[in-house]
C-alpha cells in the first residue's frame, strides 16, 4: 500500500538492514530511524521483531511526541529517545541506536572513549563522550524519555557540538549515534564500534597509552571535514 511516508519507510528499512550485516546487533537489539522533516514524523523498527522477518511496510510512522502516525506495530521501545533528539536537535536525519559490544562495554565502564588515534580522528577532534546514568527519579518516570534529555544535558554541560560529536555512550546503557540522514547515522555507529574495540586493545597493549597530538588530530579531521577537505574527494 502506497502512503505518503513510503520514502522514509524504506529508508529506515534499509538502515536498519544494515545492522545485522555490520555485525552491530544481536536479536533484535538495535534500531534505526529516519526523519521526514517537512512533515514532523519519523519511521522506525517496530518492536521485537527480527531483522530478517522486517519489510518496509512494517516501519512505523510516529511523530516528535512519539505518538504513532502510521503502523500496525508496536515502534522500538528506544523510539521517545529518538523523539526528544529529532524535537531539539533540528539538524538531524537519521539515528541509531545498538549495544554493539565494544562500544556497550566503554557505556557500562561510564568512560569517555580517548581519542588515541586517527582513526578516531578522522571523525571527531574531542574523546567519544559518555553520559553518566540517570538519577533514580528520571529512571522512575518516563525512562526512555528522559534518556532523550540526558543525553542533550551532558552535550550541553560539555559544550558539545551535536553537528560536530555525532555519536554518545550513555553511562551503564548502550551507544547512540546519528547524522544527516538515516545511512550516515549507520555509519557513524559502525564507525563508534570500531573506534571502541581499537581504544580497548591500545589500553591492553599499553595501559598508558598516551592521546593523539593535538597536531595530529587538527590535520586528520580537517582533511576530511575543514575547508580544504581532500581525503576521499
Amino acid at each position: 500500500m502506497s502512503t505518503m511516508y513510503n520514502s522514509i519507510k524504506e529508508e529506515a528499512y534499509r538502515c536498519n538492514m544494515q545492522l545485522p550485516q555490520l555485525g552491530l546487533v544481536l536479536f533484535t537489539f538495535g534500531n534505526v530511524s529516519v526523519v521526514d522533516r517537512q512533515q514532523g514524523v519519523f519511521a522506525i523498527k517496530p518492536s521485537g521483531v527480527p531483522y530478517e522477518e522486517l519489510s518496509p511496510e512494517l516501519m512505523v510512522v510516529v511523530d516528535f511526541d512519539g505518538k504513532v502516525i502510521e503502523g500496525k506495530l508496536r515502534p522500538s521501545s528506544d523510539t521517545k529517545t529518538h523523539a526528544v533528539l529529532y524535537k531539539h536537535w533540528p539538524d538531524i536525519g537519521g539515528i541509531t541506536h545498538t549495544h554493539s559490544t565494544f562500544a556497550t562495554a566503554w557505556a557500562q565502564s561510564q568512560r569517555d572513549i580517548p581519542i588515541f588515534g586517527t582513526t578516531h580522528a578522522d571523525h571527531l577532534t574531542s574523546d567519544i563522550p559518555c553520559a553518566p546514568p540517570m538519577d533514580d527519579e528520571m529512571i522512575a518516570g518516563n525512562y526512555e524519555h528522559e534518556t532523550g534529555f540526558q543525553i542533550i544535558t551532558h552535550f550541553n554541560q560539555q559544550q558539545l557540538d551535536y553537528k560536530e560529536v555525532e555519536m554518545i555512550l550513555v553511562g551503564n546503557h548502550a551507544p547512540f549515534a546519528w547524522g544527516k540522514d538515516g545511512m550516515k547515522s549507520v555509519y557513524n555507529s559502525a564507525v563508534l564500534e570500531q573506534v571502541a574495540k581499537m581504544a580497548w586493545l591500545t589500553e591492553q597493549i599499553n595501559p598508558n597509552a598516551g592521546r593523539l597530538k593535538p597536531a595530529l588530530i587538527k590535520k586528520h579531521y580537517e582533511r576530511k571535514h575543514g575547508t580544504n577537505a581532500y581525503y576521499g574527494q
